[in-house]
């Protein structure tokens, strides 16, 4: 999840060139649709203990499937798997934790139409958007196999019974819930921390993306991330307005926006914690499921025992008349080989029932579908996860993973940490970012 945003964009405008001119898949070590072989190889980023239970629920499967299935972690995933398929060498499968690289070999892999794979069948049970991230001039390359949720407001539950504050469901719930705690002097509304080394700024993207999906619809927000819908449109300023209107209003963060800007993103949180405005208590935090990842010690070792009554999260409100959106990321399959192995494969991996031969233990997996069995999860978190994902009515990949990097990972993250540090203001921010376009894109 939170490694998405720190492995290097470069590769993507790397493997486009690399793959110029290609045409075609070339397989792994599956055979034909014929029979024969009956191994799939499948290559993804995410090692450790995450892999050893990845291949244990393929393990499982294959007891009756009788595809055997091995899957090799690479830290360095998008220079690899590059490099293998330029080579004539692909995985049968890869599983990709961004959309840019997959788009990028889109000449290599196969439509999973093309393997006879029912993709409206598939995707029947998810949000709309989850099944289009990885289209391609009508045709899927890619499905989610795990997502993650970023629309996510953390709040500590006995912080709130002590200042009588309830979860807010709605937007104009939650605009007074922060006047209550601004003008009852009990600390601030929001924590926020945009600090990340050479990342800073990321956390920031996610707070304006929230607002595009939400006022602009699918459509829109995907029309911004391909640059059709500039940053100086009424939409994105709209959005911005509504960022500037929750964060940098008098009194909204501890410090105002300059010391967001400073603030590390894993500790920002730690405040939820504390007591009392002297101590820089604030209330609420949107941010991503890993961010749990980053509490105090004791803070983890509750909720390891199912005990959430210091630490919980709601979904961040839709303003009135707009969608109930969730924000997120996810890692998409694609096929490089097409044979009947691969086929039963990748069905397997995108389908409801992946998980329940006991992936579903890693706190890190969410199935896209809203069917899936949430009994075989082993966190709260998972299971109010999925609870809020099917009620969304739409889902949208993480918008700058997805623009180019010089943008996505580059001037929307400098500029609009200078815009929250005051150093631009948001106009100035958004026709700066527009300006760093890349001509061919």
């Amino acid at each position: 999840m939170l490694r998405h945003r720190f492995i290097g964009l470069s590769v993507i405008a790397v493997g486009a060139i690399a793959l110029a001119g290609c045409s075609g898949a070339s397989g792994g070590s599956s055979t034909d649709s014929s029979g024969g072989d009956q191994t799939v190889t499948i290559m993804g980023a995410f090692t450790d203990a995450q892999a050893k239970a990845f291949q244990a629920d393929l393990d499982e499967w294959s007891k009756t499937s009788g595809i055997k299935v091995t899957y090799d972690g690479n830290t360095d995933f998008q220079t690899a798997v590059v490099a293998r398929a330029t080579a004539g060498n692909p995985p049968d499968i890869a599983i990709y934790p961004q959309p840019g690289v997959l788009k990028s070999q889109v000449n290599q892999l196969y439509p999973l139409e093309d393997l006879g794979i029912d993709v409206a069948g598939i995707t029947s049970d998810e949000a709309n958007g989850l099944g289009t991230i990885a289209q391609v001039d009508g045709k899927t390359y890619g499905l989610p196999y795990s997502i993650n949720v970023k629309s996510l407001v953390w709040y500590n539950p006995a912080a709130f019974a002590k200042a009588g504050l309830t979860v807010p469901t709605t937007d104009a719930e939650m605009t007074a819930l922060e006047k209550k705690v601004v003008d009852e002097g009990l600390g601030s509304p929001w924590c926020v921390g945009l600090e990340s080394g050479a990342a800073t700024g990321w956390p920031a993207t996610d707070w304006l993306e929230e607002y595009v999906l939400r006022y602009g619809g699918l459509d829109e927000y995907n029309k911004w991330i391909t640059g059709d819908v500039k940053f100086d449109s009424d939409l994105v300023k709209k959005a911005g307005d509504k960022v500037a209107t929750e964060l940098l209003a008098e009194g909204q963060v501890n410090g105002g926006g300059p010391a967001a800007a400073t603030t590390s993103f894993q500790t920002a949180g730690n405040q939820l914690f504390v007591d009392g405005k002297a101590n820089g208590q604030c209330f609420m935090m949107r941010q991503g499921s890993f961010i749990a990842d980053f509490f105090p010690d004791n803070i983890k070792a509750e909720v390891a025992k199912g005990d959430l009554s210091n630490v919980n999260f709601f979904q961040l409100p839709s303003p009135a008349g707009t969608d109930n959106a969730m924000l997120g990321g996810g890692d998409l399959v694609g096929a490089f080989s097409k044979t009947d192995a691969t086929k039963k494969v990748v069905e397997y991996i995108t389908s409801k029932d992946f998980g329940t031969n006991g992936y579903a233990s890693q706190s890190i997996f969410l199935s896209p579908h809203n069917t899936f069995d949430a009994s075989s999860y082993t966190t709260e978190f998972q299971k109010n996860s999925q609870e809020l994902l099917k009620n969304a009515t739409v889902f949208g990949f993480d918008a700058s993973d997805q623009m180019p990097g010089e943008v996505g990972a580059g001037t929307e993250w400098t500029q609009l940490t200078s815009w929250f540090a005051g150093q631009t203001t948001m106009e100035d921010a958004f026709k700066a970012i527009d300006a760093s376009w890349p001509a061919n894109n």
